[in-house]
């Protein structure tokens, strides 16, 4: 069904109110998906605070014209699905979880992050980023691993004298 002007400009608003409130966004190609995946999808994102929008790709273009991001805008191709929060690598990380899930059916095509257009090999690099939870954790491990090697040390130093 063909929708009216007042209905794409519309749903331009909605898309140009997402962009605005969005620290990063991401391409989706959803080509093939079931309805049901797309819901579980959906879902999962949602619980990592993450949204998704479905809009045609010209109507996406005509917003992301008005945003004025750097750089060069990915092509759009397929079904077109866009992934956005406030966190910077939330959608990525998700969306990149899903289409190792769905292959074939879900692929990262670029994205926006930090105000500047990035390409799918960008994208899935920023999704490989661990959750802020687990880089602590290898934080902490970086900076026990001396004080436990020196600890060892010293532990067959003195195993070594009392003998």
């Amino acid at each position: 069904m063909a929708r009216t002007k007042a209905q794409k400009k519309e749903i331009i608003e909605k898309l140009e109110t997402i962009m605005k409130g969005a620290k990063s966004l991401v391409f989706v190609n959803v080509h093939g998906l079931k309805v049901s995946d797309s819901t579980t999808m959906r879902r999962a994102l949602k619980k990592e605070g993450v949204g998704f929008f479905v809009a045609k790709k010209t109507l996406t273009a005509h917003a992301l014209d008005a945003q004025k991001y750097a750089g060069t805008m990915p092509a759009l191709v397929g079904e077109f699905g866009l992934a956005y929060s406030t966190d910077l690598v939330a959608p990525a990380r998700g969306v990149y979880e899903f289409e190792k899930k769905f292959k074939g059916q879900v692929a990262i095509q670029g994205g926006v992050f930090e105000a500047k257009y990035m390409g799918k090999d960008e994208m899935v690099a920023i999704a490989a980023i661990p959750p802020l939870n687990t880089l602590r954790g290898m934080f902490v491990n970086v900076i026990n691993s001396p004080i436990q090697g020196f600890v060892m040390a010293l532990s067959e130093i003195s195993k070594k004298k009392t003998v």
